[in-house]
């Protein structure tokens, strides 16, 4: 395991993807710096897409000003540039645009604030800290107690879910993850090495999920927190809950505190989410590995679990984070999280149905006769994406009955994972961009079972494995099939208009470095520092098929970039785009994407991309993030859009008494992560 490396003096730019050391070092544990664990020889998606990117550009060179070395690569326009650029595509003219994207794009800035079109307004409406439950302190940055923490809002808020109340006009359910923690820029005189019981304590408490009611604004879009409203709950990382499905009580799963193997304490590192047809919400453990010190076996190795001490000291305070004392506790995390935000008292779900991995986000579409399936991306250089198909029908209505049975439609169905197919003959890819023979770059797929659970067991559809080895060790099993590797699966959304499914990537700087996949089976651009979206059609656009067509529908990076791709859509009037993350849709089908470690010199952002029709690939920024932050969320609505600021201030060298950024409530203020709604100041609808 590599020396951390220090935070004063370390520039952004040697850290990959974009992110300061600062980030990787809280944020995942500087996955980035060790070894890729995924070391088995599966096809990686470069192979498969291989020049796919590079053919469509070499059809659209002509149209594209370009200013290329010798070597063919084209330069990064600067932020200025870019800006100008951006400004002068549109100008005036953006009521031409998809509907739903008619508003003046934000242009690639490094502000200190969340930059919105003109003619928007918006506000914060809850920050880290804010007390939300009855009896919780107002926040007082010097004086943080667990307790207090745990009926405050915590800290890094990632997915939102906007749900309605029941019986109360103008209001609604904002539901958050909390993803990890700033200890840094949380606690003045912070020493990494010595952390205190209270910090710890309070770093517990800050993660996890906040519920909190919202009231809106009748004349705006603007949302204000209701503190101690019935529905308000936090969850922390030393809650109570319950693991469910066909691992559930495995041997694989049992400690000493918990010999059932049933019952876990907290959850860990949940970034992306997703919501429910039958009204819960969902939330994907992701980047657990780093909480977890002295892993020791292949299984660890595979998961990145560090083999010493880990960043945050927790085991010290814990022996359930050292795995040389409870070498399963690791295990019953790196799950599906269901979350029942209308019972706060009950205890919410980990579904070892759906895999353990690096879950960024679950999503979730119904099939023609009523069954949930799931998508799921495992975020990792070179791992895989899957999904899962229930085999029980949901019920509609809200009686009891009917939420008690739809609460457990994520525990018997079929666990799969993705195997993607190119279409063109492998010697037309020489790495070069030359077109292929064929002039396509799309291709074939197969969904891959790998286990099925039902109510009477669970079978293994992988050599070798159990079935509670593959939904406990499912990068295993991944790898026993032969798994397509991807370029860090994120979120994965289905479209409620068309159903085709669409499967972010947002990075992998790996490609083409020594023992990695080479350039010559991939696309153009070695290193895919800037990444790139797939677009999905299951086969008869059914959730349930086990096999789909797939082609490149965005490809990542500046557009004078000749690698570049906006599902056909001329470069010369789109925005600059850099590390695709979390999706969502707006009512008019277009996908909103957000951003996380833009290379491209900018701040992070929300952009809104027209999916179909004539416009299909227009691509236009919407807001930007201050210092440090990145973009999280999002939430489309009609007249409302609603965006979690998540580690703002997060650079190089920065502290409590040396921030790098004044957001949001300015010079002489703590640095707080924050959720902030955007609407237009007539009170018309988003973007038309």
């Amino acid at each position: 395991m590599r020396k951390l490396l220090p935070l004063i003096g370390t520039t952004s730019g040697s850290h990959p993807g974009g992110r300061s050391a600062l980030t990787c070092r809280y944020r995942c544990g500087d996955a980035c710096f060790h070894e890729v664990p995924n070391t088995s020889d599966n096809e990686y998606v470069g192979d498969v897409i291989a020049g796919a990117l590079s053919r469509r550009s070499a059809l659209r060179a002509a149209a594209v000003v370009t200013v290329a070395t010798a070597t063919g690569a084209a330069t990064v326009v600067t932020v200025p540039q870019a800006a100008a650029a951006t400004a002068g595509r549109y100008g005036g003219a953006h009521t031409t645009a998809a509907r739903g994207l008619r508003f003046a794009p934000v242009a690639p800035n490094t502000a200190d604030a969340v930059t919105v079109p003109d003619g928007y307004r918006q506000n914060v409406v809850i920050r880290w800290g804010e007390p939300i439950l009855r009896g919780a302190p107002a926040f007082d940055p010097e004086n943080q107690t667990a307790a207090a923490q745990a009926g405050q809002f915590g800290y890094n808020n990632d997915f939102l879910a906007l749900l309605p109340v029941p019986g109360e006009r103008g209001r609604r359910l904002l539901v958050a993850n909390h993803e990890y923690t700033d200890e840094v820029l949380m606690f003045r005189g912070y020493d990494p090495q010595n952390p205190t019981r209270r910090q710890v304590e309070v770093a517990w408490a800050a993660h996890g999920l906040s519920a909190v009611v919202v009231e809106e604004d009748s004349r705006s879009g603007r949302l204000t927190a209701v503190p101690r409203h019935p529905l308000n709950r936090r969850v922390t990382a030393t809650g109570a809950f319950r693991l469910t499905g066909p691992a559930a009580g495995s041997d694989l799963l049992k400690t000493s505190a918990d010999p059932s193997g049933r019952e876990v304490l907290g959850t860990l590192n949940n970034c992306s989410g997703g919501t429910t047809p039958w009204g819960t919400t969902l939330h994907g453990e992701e980047n657990f590995n780093q909480y977890f010190a002295n892993g020791s076996s292949a299984t660890d190795l595979r998961y990145g679990i560090g083999t010493s001490a880990t960043e945050r000291k927790w085991e010290r305070f814990d022996r359930r984070f050292d795995l040389a004392q409870e070498p399963n506790e690791v295990h019953r995390f790196g799950y599906v999280v269901e979350f029942d935000p209308y019972d706060p008292g009950s205890t919410p779900r980990k579904h070892t149905a759906l895999g353990r991995f690096k879950h960024e986000a679950a999503t979730v579409r119904l099939t023609d006769d009523g069954r949930p399936v799931v998508y799921s991306g495992d975020d990792e250089r070179f791992d895989y994406f899957y999904k899962f198909v229930g085999s029980k029908r949901m019920r509609h209505g809200n009686s009891r009955s009917a939420r008690e049975h739809n609460l457990s439609l994520l525990e018997e169905g079929t666990l799969y994972v993705a195997k993607l197919t190119g279409d063109s003959p492998a010697t037309d890819i020489d790495g070069s961009g030359k077109l292929p023979g064929d002039g396509e770059f799309d291709g074939s797929g197969t969904w891959i079972p790998l286990a099925t659970a039902t109510a009477h067991g669970a079978v293994s559809h992988v050599e070798g494995m159990s079935a509670d080895e593959v939904f406990v060790f499912t990068r295993l099993a991944g790898d026993k099939v032969g798994a397509t590797k991807m370029d860090r699966p994120e979120d994965i959304q289905p479209s409620p208009h068309t159903g085709k499914v669409y499967v972010v990537l947002t990075n992998n700087t790996n490609r083409g470095k020594a023992g990695s996949p080479a350039a010559d089976e991939a696309n153009p651009r070695s290193g895919n520092k800037h990444g790139h979206i797939l677009e999905l059609t299951e086969r008869h656009n059914r959730a349930e098929s086990t096999s789909f067509a797939w082609s490149l529908f965005l490809v990542a990076g500046d557009p004078s970039d000749p690698s570049t791709y906006f599902a056909g859509f001329p470069k010369g009037r789109v925005s600059p785009i850099s590390c695709p993350d979390n999706v969502a849709f707006d009512p008019h089908g277009n996908l909103w994407i957000s951003t996380d470690g833009n290379q491209l010199g900018s701040h992070d952002g929300l952009f809104g991309v027209a999916t179909r029709g004539e416009r299909r690939g227009e691509l236009k920024q919407f807001l930007t993030v201050p210092k440090g932050a990145e973009t999280c969320g999002p939430v489309i609505e009609d007249r409302r859009v609603l965006v979690a600021v998540q580690h703002p201030g997060e650079l190089d060298g920065a502290t409590v008494e040396k921030p790098a950024s004044a957001w949001p409530d300015g010079p002489g203020r703590i640095v707080r992560p924050a959720v902030v709604a955007v609407w237009r100041a007539d009170g018309c609808d988003i973007g038309v």
